[in-house]
């Protein structure tokens, strides 16, 4: 079996862990084994990181779960009160993009956190091709982050996202500029480069927001396909001007 598949093996492994009720045994899943889910992610550390004592990485690892498991409530109950469409939250764990991939995130964030390579981008990847939705491991999301319909979304490695927060279809939080070394041309790595957003903001669909010193300010609204490069403050309103579409009679 390859990494790639035996991170697959795992990831089921966690919703099963996370989400018992609907990826568990019951429901033709794997079993929501904490002690299982461990031992494997163990055994693929300790390969990586040869140098590294693994185990006391997935202790780490394992004691950060209840909080991620608090955290997914919060985006459960976000996009169960955040979509009239939705008719309960066993229909968001489902059937939802957007929870899925934030899952997936959630868990990825943790390993990135704790210096573990290769593991967290495999998982992102993985959520990346099922939902379309590419949330870089290294990005900071605060809770009831909700994502609707999903498709398109992009979120680079150094975003940082406040609490409350909702995205649509095709919104890109990106990175304006990539420094270059002066000796090497080489890019530079480490810096921050992608925009930070504060708590109970919407994005609607096709907005595209880049820049590290880019802060989008609480409370704040930011309309469909709107360009922006530079911070705005709290409670604004930021939309493209209406067009005027010419409407003629059909010959």
């Amino acid at each position: 079996m390859t990494l790639p598949d035996r991170i697959k093996n795992l990831l089921s492994r966690a919703f099963a862990v996370l989400h018992p009720c609907l990826y568990g045994p019951m429901n033709g899943g794997e079993a929501g084994d904490l002690e299982s889910l461990c031992s494997g992610l163990e055994a693929e550390i300790a390969l990586l990181m040869p140098d590294v004592d693994a185990h006391e990485v997935v202790g780490a690892f394992r004691a950060r779960m209840p909080e991620v498991r608090r955290l997914l409530e919060t985006d459960i109950a976000a996009a169960y009160e955040g979509d009239p469409a939705a008719t309960c939250r066993m229909e968001v764990v489902m059937a939802y993009p957007g929870l899925y991939a934030v899952t997936v995130h959630r868990i990825a964030h943790e390993l990135y956190a704790l210096g573990v390579p290769i593991i967290p981008r495999i998982m992102s990847e993985h959520a990346h091709s099922k939902t379309g939705i590419d949330i870089h491991p290294g990005a900071t999301i605060g809770e009831r982050f909700f994502i609707d319909h999903g498709t398109g979304v992009v979120i680079g490695e150094t975003t940082v996202i406040g609490r409350n927060v909702k995205l649509y279809q095709g919104v890109t939080l990106g990175a304006l500029s990539f420094p270059k070394d002066d000796k090497t041309g080489m890019l530079m790595k480490g810096h921050k480069r992608h925009p930070n957003v504060e708590d109970n903001v919407v994005i609607y669909a096709g907005a595209t927001i880049l820049g590290g010193d880019t802060t989008i300010g609480h409370d704040s609204e930011i309309g469909g396909n709107v360009w922006l490069m530079d911070s705005i403050p709290p409670f604004s309103r930021v939309y493209n001007q209406t067009p005027f579409p010419r409407i003629k009679a059909k010959v």
